[in-house]
C-alpha cells in the first residue's frame, strides 16, 4: 500500500488542529503506539512496519487502532489498499519524527562522550586566551586521549539545554542553584607601560592624584571593578571633558596599555605575563590593589560526580594555587596594599 506524507497540500488552521500536538500530550499516548505509527508512516505499509518492528502485522494494526481511540482522530485514510496519512496523522508525524530524531542525537552524544572521552568548558574569553591557554599544553600531555573542547564565551551555559560539563565564570559572587566553587582571586589595579608612567611623572610630578586626573583611562567595560567607582572610592576627580577608551574584551584593554596608549585598571590574573616580563607596570602602587573571588567553576551538583571533571578541576586548583603564589610575590616585591570587596570603596556598588 503507498502512502502520502505530503504536508504542503493542506492550510486547515482550525484551533482544534492546530492544538492537536498539546492534547497529545495531555492524554500521554502510548510510545509504543508512536514507535508503530511513526514505523507504518515511514515505510508506506503495515507489513513493512511489522518486519522492521519485529512484531506481526495484526500487532501493528492494533496499536494504530488503540492510538486512534485514544485521541479521538483519525490518522490514515484508508482507500482500498491504499493508505494516506490524515492531516492530523501529518502533524503527528512530524512531531513524532522529530521527537524521535533528538532522542537519537542525544543518545549519540552520550555515547561519543563516554567512549572518548569528551570534556566540554565554557571560559570567559579573555581567561581561556591569557591564563588558561598557555597552561593547556600540560594538561593536554598528561592526558592525551582526551576530547577536549573549551567554548570561549561570555554567556553562561544553560544546563538544561546545553551539552556543558562546567563553566568557569567571572563574578564577586556566586550563582543561585549551581555548584559554584572559586578558582582564583583577583587584584585588580591601574597599569601601564614603563614609558608611559615615566612621561606622566614628568608632566604631572609625583602626585598620585594629579596623575590619575591627566592619564588618559582605557576602560574595561565589562569588568567588575570599573574606573568610576575605582576613583570615587579614592575621592579623584577627573574633568567632564577628559578622554577615555573603552573596550568589551580585557585583552585589547591590555593591549592598548603595552602600546603606551594610556591606563588600564585590569586584572593581574590577565596581565600576569605582563607584569612579569615588564613591559606593563603598576602607576600608583602606593593607593593598592582591589581583592575579591573573580573565577569560579559552575555546574550543577549531577556534573561533579564525572571523572573527567574532578580530573580537570583538580588540574585547574592546582594552577590556580601556583598563580596565587606567583602573583602574591609580585604584589609585596611593589609594596602594594590589598582592599578587599565590599570595604575597599566604601559600599559603592560594582557592576557585574
Amino acid at each position: 500500500m503507498a502512502i502520502d506524507t505530503r504536508v504542503g497540500d493542506h492550510h486547515d488552521s482550525t484551533p482544534q488542529r492546530q492544538h492537536l500536538i498539546g492534547d497529545v500530550m495531555s492524554r500521554d499516548p502510548s510510545l509504543n503506539g508512536m514507535i508503530y505509527f511513526e514505523a507504518v508512516a515511514r515505510h508506506g505499509r503495515v507489513a513493512r512496519a511489522a518486519d522492521d518492528l519485529k512484531v506481526s502485522p495484526s500487532a501493528v494494526s492494533q496499536q494504530i487502532k488503540l492510538l486512534e481511540e485514544m485521541l479521538g482522530v483519525s490518522l490514515f485514510r484508508r482507500d482500498k489498499r491504499q493508505l494516506s496519512l490524515t492531516l492530523e496523522g501529518e502533524q503527528l508525524f512530524m512531531a513524532v519524527t522529530s521527537a524521535f530524531g533528538l532522542l537519537r542525537d542525544a543518545r549519540q552524544t552520550i555515547s561519543r562522550r563516554q567512549v572518548s572521552h569528551q570534556l566540554i568548558v565554557r571560559i570567559m574569553p579573555s581567561f581561556a586566551v591569557r591564563w588558561l591557554g598557555p597552561r593547556l599544553a600540560e594538561f593536554i600531555a598528561q592526558n592525551p586521549e582526551w576530547d577536549l573542547r573549551i567554548d570561549a564565551s561570555p554567556d553562561p551555559s544553560n544546563f538544561d539545554r546545553e551539552v556543558v560539563d562546567f563553566d568557569i565564570r567571572y563574578s564577586p559572587t556566586p550563582w543561585d542553584g549551581l555548584h559554584c566553587e572559586e578558582v582564583l582571586s583577583d587584584y585588580v589595579l591601574p597599569l601601564c607601560s614603563p614609558s608611559y608612567r615615566t612621561r606622566l611623572r614628568e608632566e604631572c610630578g609625583p602626585d598620585d592624584r594629579e596623575v590619575l586626573q591627566n592619564a588618559r583611562l582605557i576602560d574595561s567595560v565589562k569588568a567588575v571593578v570599573q574606573w568610576d567607582n575605582w576613583l570615587a572610592g579614592h575621592r579623584i576627580v577627573r574633568s567632564p571633558k577628559s578622554a577615555a577608551l573603552r573596550f568589551d574584551r580585557s585583552s585589547m584593554a591590555l593591549q592598548q596599555a603595552v602600546n603606551d596608549v594610556g591606563v588600564v585598571l585590569e586584572s593581574t590574573t590577565l596581565a600576569t605575563q605582563e607584569l612579569l616580563e615588564g613591559s606593563l607596570v603598576p602607576l600608583v602602587p602606593e593607593l593598592g590593589a582591589v581583592n575579591f573571588p573573580a573565577y569560579w567553576l559552575v555546574s550543577p551538583s549531577r556534573h561533579r560526580s564525572r571523572k573527567l571533571v574532578q580530573v580537570f578541576r583538580n588540574w585547574i586548583i592546582d594552577e590556580a594555587e601556583k598563580h596565587e603564589k606567583t602573583i602574591s610575590a609580585f604584589l609585596q616585591s611593589h609594596d602594594i596594599a590589598i582592599n578587599n570587596i565590599p570595604d575597599a570603596f566604601n559600599n559603592i556598588s560594582f557592576q557585574k
